[in-house]
This record gives structure tokens, C-alpha cells and sequence, in this order.
């Protein structure tokens, strides 16, 4: 077997664990954000896929923030004086319109600087889409790290290009790693709805 197979193996078999605690909204699952770049970036760089090379540096990044967000505690006064809620992690919540907005100008931004960077300073021979995926995973994963449920939503656009950028460059094991990834991210918006539902019920106070 070669390294770059068992490579692609070990990234298949670790993405399903990441998926499984994003599902649950589960903060491990930014541990698993930490080994999964380093077994990426090796795979991405050797099929050229130089963009998606380039975000796992800030997918190690964000995963610090990431945990941290979701870990924290967060105090807030109750209107009474000296009192204080029970200290509670990030919630699931929606995102606000202003802030939707300025990632849609992140994103269009991003997108276009990745692209000219791919068409004009690599060998690159699909530009477009690995600038696309590279610029909304990028906006996705900062949604994800602030526990918007909307994060789902990218995602699918994500890994739906993917799966054909995927087939397309040689990597089938990532292709149906995605495949799936598309499919439960449909699912997974519905999961933290619910899980929205349930942190707003005062029965679970």
C-alpha cells in the first residue's frame, strides 16, 4: 500500500469522526481539525491542489479559536443584583443578516484574490473550482467556530463541488468522503435546529 493511499485512508476514517461530532455539535471535533490538515496537506499538495494545500494552515488555526470559542464559559447577569445564569458554553444560535452579509463579501473577495493567485502563480489546472471551495470553506469554518447553524448551509455547496473537483483530480476516497459529507450536512442543519429548539425550551434550564 502506498503512503499517499494509507494516507487517504487514515483522512476517510477521521473525517467520518469529524463529521459525527459536528453532527452533535460535539467540540471534540476540533481536535480531530488538528490531525486532519497534516494528513491533507500532504495529499492536496501532491495532486496540486494548492489552495486547499493552503487553507489547512488556517484550518489549524481555527481550530484552536474554534475550540476555545465552544468551550469558554460565558457569565451573564440576570437582572438581579449580585446574581448571576449558571455559566453555559456557546449556543447553537442563527446568524444575524449584517453579519451573513459581511461573510458574502468575505467570501467574494477571498474567492477572486485565490483565483488570480491559482491562474497566474501555479500550474493549476482547475483555478476556478479550488478557488471556490478554498474561499467558502474559509468563511464556512469561521461560521462553524461561532456556532452558526447557517455553517451547514456552505457546507453542502462545499462538498457537493467537491465531490466532482475530487473525481476529477484522482482522489476517490476523498470524492465519497464528500459525497456523504453533502448529503449529512442537509441533515445536520436540521440537528442543530433542533438543538436550537431545545436550548430555548425552560424545561432544560
Amino acid at each position: 500500500m502506498s503512503i499517499d493511499l494509507a494516507l487517504e485512508i487514515a483522512g476517510f476514517s477521521l473525517g467520518l469522526l469529524y463529521l459525527w461530532w459536528e453532527y452533535h455539535a460535539d467540540a471534540r471535533l476540533w481536535l480531530a481539525s488538528v490531525v486532519m490538515p497534516a494528513i491533507s496537506m500532504w495529499i492536496y499538495f501532491r495532486k496540486g491542489l494548492y489552495a486547499d494545500f493552503g487553507i489547512n494552515i488556517y484550518y489549524l488555526a481555527i481550530a484552536a479559536y474554534g475550540y476555545w470559542a465552544w468551550t469558554r464559559s460565558a457569565r451573564s447577569k440576570d437582572g438581579h443584583a449580585g446574581a448571576s445564569r449558571k455559566e453555559k458554553a456557546m449556543p447553537v444560535r442563527h446568524i444575524p443578516f449584517r453579519v451573513a452579509l459581511g461573510s458574502a463579501a468575505v467570501f467574494a473577495v477571498v474567492w477572486a484574490a485565490i483565483y488570480l493567485f491559482l491562474s497566474r502563480c501555479t500550474d493549476s489546472n482547475v483555478p476556478l473550482c479550488d478557488a471556490f471551495t478554498t474561499a467558502l470553506s474559509i468563511v464556512a469554518l469561521w461560521l462553524l467556530a461561532r456556532k452558526y447553524a447557517e455553517q451547514w448551509l456552505a457546507w453542502m455547496v462545499v462538498d457537493a463541488v467537491c465531490v466532482g473537483l475530487y473525481i476529477y483530480k484522482g482522489i476517490p476516497l476523498y470524492a465519497a468522503l464528500y459525497a456523504i459529507y453533502t448529503v449529512i450536512a442537509a441533515f445536520g442543519y436540521r440537528k442543530w435546529l433542533d438543538i436550537m429548539k431545545q436550548q430555548n425550551d425552560p424545561c432544560n434550564e
